[in-house]
């Protein structure tokens, strides 16, 4: 079983990895995703104090920010 340290230092290389992945130019809805992991990650992990609670809360805030990049996304170019 993993310790919560290690979980959240993989949990932050995945993301810095994400990160560098789209570091040429990313769209509002790939930096939303990212930054809504990282706080969910980090919400997830200070209310449960576990490995789950830091995953489960990471893939949450990285649905939401995926939501509301798409919906930033589509307001700057005219809904398309």
């Amino acid at each position: 079983m993993l310790t919560t340290t290690l979980a959240n230092r993989l949990c932050i290389t995945a993301i810095a990895a994400a990160l560098a992945a789209c570091a040429s130019n990313p769209t509002r809805q790939e930096l939303s995703t990212v930054t809504g992991a990282v706080v969910g990650g980090v919400v997830g992990s200070a209310l449960t104090g576990s490995t789950t609670g830091t995953v489960v809360g990471a893939g949450a805030g990285a649905y939401v920010g995926h939501q509301i990049g798409k919906d930033l996304d589509r307001s700057r170019t005219g809904g398309h």
